[in-house]
């Protein structure tokens, strides 16, 4: 057990791969300050207003559309990076599985296009072949996506002003800029529903949808205090329903949709039938302090759910201490998920030392 000094020590150097331009952060002392984290009960990713630097060149035709499945079952480790974003850098990479923002910067004049997506997903520079799936908040509204009016929120107040859709609520107090939804109303559906085109557009093999625990905010005993006892049923429909979209609809037959937190859903077996995986966040620390064991215990019979119904599971701790990182690799190996630890901005590509994609 290393003793309070030496844990102090223990954090992450950042190295410059100045041959692509990325932040590789690779575990090892000194010490950085740990971004501040939020509760392990909520969600606690956003791509950030940042203007990340994707090098690769950009191009505007369609991808083809997906003829065949993608087989998950080879998936051994995988990135999640939203903001920073060097496509050449994780297409050199040896991960099996790519989460990314499908913009450069959030905004729809900046957004990946096919040619970019297919250069990541064929490991283009020496890496190996992903699968490339494109972060979605579908409970919150961002302000920086292309279907936001500033009149929304005018004032900047963190409340929605007159001119402010019927389905837009207030402000995340965690997350300047991001803005609870009504997610069952049909009008920001149809808002997902076009945000699901440009990615299918760019040819992404999937979506990695967020924010599905906003159903506790509008739910019984939920902060909004509205008490909707249909809320929950609303999100189970509301996932399916873009899976149907991307499947059906789009006739993109393979179309992966895995789904971030508010793994509970597993009772419902609609929905576990529908997506094809999911992301857990702070399963066994939040931050660098170990999560209760009873909490511990309920999360993990959850995700045990998804993975006995063939589902991949992928956990993200925002570790950053040696001790912790080797701790929480090991036990959700164990488990037969596939972990992933950097920092809670997830602003940079982190290749943790020991546990370095084969």
């Amino acid at each position: 057990m290393p003793t309070p000094m030496f844990e102090q020590l223990e954090s992450r150097i950042v190295l410059s791969a100045f041959i692509t331009g990325a932040t590789l952060a690779f575990v090892g002392p000194p010490a950085i300050a740990q971004p501040a984290a939020r509760a392990a009960s909520q969600s606690s990713t956003r791509p950030a207003t940042t203007h990340p630097s994707a090098t690769l060149p950009a191009a505007t035709q369609r991808a083809e559309p997906m003829l065949r499945a993608v087989d998950l079952s080879g998936v051994k480790s995988f990135v999640y990076q939203l903001q920073n974003i060097d496509l050449n850098a994780i297409a050199k990479t040896k991960f099996d599985l790519a989460v990314i923002d499908y913009s450069e910067d959030g905004s729809d004049e900046q957004r990946f296009s096919a040619k970019q997506i297919r250069h990541v997903r064929e490991g283009a520079g020496g890496g190996d072949r992903k699968t490339v799936l494109a972060y979605m908040s579908i409970g919150e509204a961002e302000d920086y996506r292309w279907y936001w009016k500033k009149e929304w929120d005018a004032k900047n107040d963190g409340k929605p002003d007159r001119a402010a859709p019927k389905w837009l609520g207030p402000v995340d107090p965690d997350w300047p800029g991001n803005y609870k939804v009504k997610y069952w109303d049909p009008a920001w559906q149809g808002i997902v529903k076009q945000y699901l085109d440009r990615v299918i557009d760019a040819g992404f093999d999937g979506v990695y949808l967020d924010i599905i625990d906003a159903y506790e905010f509008w739910g019984p005993g939920g902060a909004s205090g509205l008490g909707r006892k249909t809320a929950e049923a609303e999100m189970v429909d509301f996932v399916k329903s873009i899976a149907a979209y991307a499947r059906e609809t789009k006739g993109v037959k393979h179309f992966l949709v895995f789904v971030q937190n508010a793994e509970e859903l597993a009772s419902h077996k609609d929905y576990l039938d529908t997506v094809s995986g999911i992301g857990k966040e702070d399963t066994w620390y939040d931050g660098n302090t170990a999560n209760k064991p009873a909490d511990i215990a309920d999360t993990l019979a959850n995700l045990d759910l998804f993975k006995k119904s063939g589902k991949l599971v992928l956990t993200i701790d925002y570790v950053t201490r040696t001790r912790t990182i080797n701790d929480f690799y090991a036990k959700s190996t164990a488990k037969g998920y596939i972990p992933y630890a950097s920092t809670r901005d997830l602003d940079r590509l982190t290749i943790n030392k020991g546990h370095e994609p084969k």
